[in-house]
């Protein structure tokens, strides 16, 4: 409490006071009058309610002016010597009132205070007794009524008795103020520590990330943290006070065995839980027993959103299975070939040293034009199954993309119609990588583009680095053609083996593309419109682990890392 609200309470005591004054004397003046000379008296308490007043105004000025708080109790101690003072001095039964403004002193101005004023009543008393016992020539108007004098010595026993008192009580109305002060300062000390601790600890609990509410004994909600809210789906004051059963839709077995928490220690169950907007999420819930500080017990309840962690689980699950039967399956391939290659040498011997007629000549070309065919598919899905072990080096892109270039002119699938474009830049486009992994990424990408164009068109080769002022940024390589173009249902798809839509595709070129991008943790997107053509980019991130994004346009598919893990597994 600061000094002016001690004032004012202070204030109110003295109006208080100086009302049951007037009123025990005007009960005195009725019963027995002609004891107080009325007039000094009531303009005395007339005075204190003054005085009172002025005092309500110099409030605003206390902060400011400690020292109007000394004064209020000096003009106290003055009107309490002047009352004594009127009633008979050394006589009087007011002597004890000199009390009050030391008490008064000691709970404002602690124990300084109480025993200025003190000293100051002391000094008021003796000058008053002094007076009285001195033939000191006075106004008629300020002459004490004339009273029955005790003697010199006993006077002398008040007069200690009351300076005595005075100073006795100072002390112990000071001690107690600077106790109460000491203690009210440690009070307002540990109220803040604990109101700091309880906004640290209300804080931590809003921010965890995991659901946590609090219930008694007969499961109705007492806390409620903000994750729990964003979890369900039910704002804190909504669930606060609801069964906790409800809220959280815990299973009527688990319920019920939630009272048998006092024998063990904790219960955790994992279920599917509804949310208002219709979404089902799954749950992992556990509860322990809690103990409050009242002594009464409750349970607590601790939950996340374990959705996206539960198919992460199946997803790798279904993972292993498949790598399983992935690797299975290309032990298999490798296994065929050995005997498909003794079957195609067996063929070939056949067919020159049997004299064979025209059909059973064709017969033998077929069965040998199959097995190369069988022997090129095999030896494609063991290239994406088990990608060879890659020797880095610093490849110039552009050179790799006029070798394509350069090949595709001369190969059998290109015809007059078709214009086999290349557009680099004038410096290197430098990137740390396996040589043969980036022309297969480039050929492959380039023969199917080239497939595509049945009719006239132009396929482009390009690359360059982006930022384009930085040679040690993202490599780009497109390869853009204007053949049939890409339904946007089967966009998705073309990343999957065995999708192929050429006659003489295996169905494992882009795969192999694909899965050689993102050991690069590289992006590729494909833009591409019916009737129109089609443009394949391939970002290079400059440093492994990194990742960009390409700009789109038309109908478009971008495949991720994390795409490209599940179509693995779709093997």
């Amino acid at each position: 409490m600061n000094l002016r609200s001690r004032l004012a309470t202070l204030i109110a005591v003295r109006v208080v006071v100086s009302t049951l004054l007037l009123g025990s004397a005007i009960l005195i003046q009725l019963n027995r009058p002609g004891v107080f000379p009325v007039d000094p008296f009531f303009f005395l308490i007339g005075l204190t309610y003054g005085l009172s007043v002025i005092y309500l105004v110099s409030l605003r000025y206390v902060g400011r002016h400690p020292w109007l708080a000394d004064v209020q109790f000096a003009a106290d101690a003055m009107l309490v010597s002047a009352f004594i003072y009127i009633t008979g001095g050394i006589s009087s039964l007011f002597s004890t009132l000199y009390v009050l403004p030391i008490i008064a002193a000691s709970t404002v101005r602690f124990r300084r205070g109480a025993i200025q004023v003190a000293a100051l009543s002391a000094l008021l008393y003796l000058a008053l007794v002094r007076i009285q016992y001195t033939d000191v020539p006075l106004p008629a108007m300020l002459r004490m009524p004339s009273v029955s004098l005790p003697g010199p010595s006993y006077a002398q026993y008040t007069v200690a008795i009351n300076l005595s008192g005075f100073f006795a009580v100072a002390i112990l109305a000071g001690s107690l103020a600077e106790g109460l002060r000491s203690a009210g300062v440690r009070l307002e000390d540990a109220s803040h520590e604990i109101e700091d601790l309880r906004a640290f600890n209300e804080h931590v609990i809003d921010n965890l990330l995991s659901g946590l509410a609090t219930a008694d004994t007969d499961g109705r909600i007492l806390t409620f943290n903000r994750a729990a809210a964003a979890i369900t789906g039910i704002p804190s004051d909504r669930a606060i006070g609801t069964d906790v059963g409800d809220v959280l839709q815990l299973p009527a077995h688990f319920r019920t065995q939630v009272s048998t928490l006092a024998e063990r220690r904790s219960m955790r169950v994992d279920l599917h839980y509804q949310t208002p907007d219709g979404r089902t999420i799954d749950v992992g819930l556990s509860t322990s027993r809690l103990m409050f500080p009242n002594g009464l017990a409750g349970h607590l309840y601790t939950f996340q959103d374990v959705t996206e962690l539960k198919r992460l689980e199946r997803d790798g699950r279904l993972q292993q299975r498949l790598a399983a039967v992935g690797e299975m399956a290309a032990g298999i391939a490798h296994e065929i070939r050995n005997p498909l290659a003794s079957m195609s040498g067996s063929i070939q011997v056949l067919r020159q040293e049997l004299p064979l007629s025209g059909d059973q000549a064709q017969l033998m070309d077929i069965v040998l034009k199959e097995s190369e065919r069988l022997n090129n598919t095999i030896r494609s899905f063991l290239a994406y199954a088990r990608p060879q072990r890659s020797a880095m080096s610093t490849v110039d892109v552009r050179i790799i993309m006029q070798d394509a270039a350069a090949l595709l002119r001369n190969s059998a699938d290109v015809r007059e119609e078709h214009v086999i474009a290349v557009d680099v830049p004038a410096d290197p486009v430098w990137y740390d990588a396996d040589e043969n992994q980036i022309r297969q990424v480039v050929w492959n990408l380039a023969t199917n583009g080239l497939r595509a164009m049945a009719s006239p068109g132009r396929l482009l080769l390009s690359t360059r680095n982006d930022p384009p002022e930085d040679m040690t940024g993202d490599v780009v390589i497109t390869v853009e053609d204007q053949g049939c173009g890409i339904a946007p249902d089967d966009l998705d798809g073309i990343f999957q083996p065995f999708r192929s839509t050429f006659e003489k595709g295996t169905g494992l070129g882009l795969p192999i593309v694909h899965r050689i991008v993102t050991d690069y943790s590289g992006v590729i997107q494909v833009s591409s419109t019916v009737g129109v053509g089609t443009a394949v980019h391939v970002r290079l991130p400059h440093r492994a682990g990194s990742s960009a994004e390409a700009a789109s346009g038309g109908t478009s598919a971008e495949v991720s890392p994390l795409r490209e893990a599940s179509r693995r597994v779709a093997l």
